[in-house]
């Protein structure tokens, strides 16, 4: 998989399996599955750079539990000197009210509502401020990863994020508006019994 990429395997996992991640012929690192949740889930993996020197990789993991709400998991993969820190904040509608926005803390998970938000890097390096966009749907679990290395041997990368997987804006926007119609509906049921 090339850099700043993410897919959705589906693969049965059993106690004991190991994930084997190579660099063309060279193994740069294995991953063990110790143990498994009783229910179907999903299993998220991140394979990052250990240290600015090797190739070698570590893991960062994180099981989603199966929850109604939109699930942000954010992982800070990232090796260097910047401070990036990851904040979101409701997307902005013109004319409306100022955005609320709020700092994630890497290594947690968060529960957000179905809804569209931007999600960038404060204090980050260089002339922009990395910033992505996040439609969270129901029943829907995410990443977000602050990417890149200063790397001492090889190529560096600036300081980025990655949301993954990619929600349309239109889904969002098409359950809004069912969930909308649900209460007219429903005073209009009641004004004909009354």
């Amino acid at each position: 998989m090339p850099y700043e990429t993410c897919r959705d395997f589906s693969v049965p996992l059993k106690v004991g399996d190991k994930l084997e991640f190579k660099i063309g012929e060279a193994t740069t690192g294995t991953f063990a599955v110790s143990e498994l949740p009783a229910s179907d889930s999903v299993l998220l993996l991140v394979v990052a750079r250990h240290d600015p020197l090797s190739t070698a990789v570590s893991f960062e993991s994180h099981v989603f539990s199966n929850m109604e709400s939109p699930q942000v998991a954010i992982i800070d993969a990232y090796e260097g000197s910047a401070k990036g820190k990851a904040v979101i904040s409701d997307a902005q509608v013109k004319g409306g009210p100022p955005a609320r926005r709020e700092e994630l803390r890497y290594s947690s998970v968060v529960s957000v509502l179905a809804g569209e938000y931007t999600v960038e890097l404060d204090g980050a390096k260089g002339p922009e401020t990395a910033s992505k966009s996040l439609v969270a749907l129901p029943h829907e679990n995410y990443v977000l990863l602050r990417t890149g290395i200063e790397s001492r041997n090889g190529q560096s990368y600036p300081e980025d994020l990655v949301v993954f997987p990619n929600s349309q804006a239109k889904v969002v926007q098409r359950s809004a508006a069912a969930i909308a119609r649900v209460p007219a509906v429903a005073l209009l049921v009641a004004a004909v019994v009354l």
